[in-house]
């Protein structure tokens, strides 16, 4: 199917596509916070600039969209069906870049989690569960439980504040 946009509306819409601060990534961190994990956010002194660090565990994670890194086997690593070879090399290019980095923080001694957008938007209440079996943890930490809609509406505040 054809672009209904023109060139000039899908490269504005394009420019829009942030790469950090995502709504993602304000729900991971609006549960981690909740649970009573202490974190920095996008690390330039560590490989690949993570979204969250977690220094006590020597752990960062990934919070990444399923288009642009490709989550196997979801409904939304669609491949744009104008200009295939184009988005196959770019996509390609950003698996291998994100293997890379992966690679890098475990040769530092880092563990790495990746966290995908659909986990995070479905079931966001799920994220602090996964970030502690990942780790290893089998102690409860302090969740304040809130609903699915209150997590979303509270990661959209936020998200309006910075943008």
């Amino acid at each position: 199917m054809a672009d209904k946009l023109t060139k000039e509306h899908r490269s504005w819409n394009m420019s829009r596509i942030r790469s950090k601060d995502t709504k993602p990534e304000f729900v991971v961190r609006s549960m981690l916070h909740r649970a009573g994990f202490r974190f920095r956010i996008h690390d330039k002194k560590l490989p690949g600039t993570p979204d969250i660090v977690l220094p006590k565990y020597k752990a960062v994670i990934f919070v990444h969209g399923c288009f642009w890194h490709r989550h196997e086997n979801c409904k939304d690593a669609t491949t744009p069906s104008t200009r295939k070879e184009f988005w196959e090399t770019k996509f390609a290019k950003n698996v291998k870049h994100d293997e890379e980095v992966r690679a890098r923080l475990e040769n530092l001694g880092w563990k790495s989690l990746i966290i995908w957008e659909c986990m995070v938007m479905k079931t966001p209440e799920l994220v602090v569960d996964f970030v502690k079996q990942e780790l290893g943890l089998n102690f409860n930490l302090p969740l304040r439980r809130i609903d699915k809609k209150e997590i979303l509406k509270v990661a959209e505040e936020r998200f309006d504040k910075y943008h």
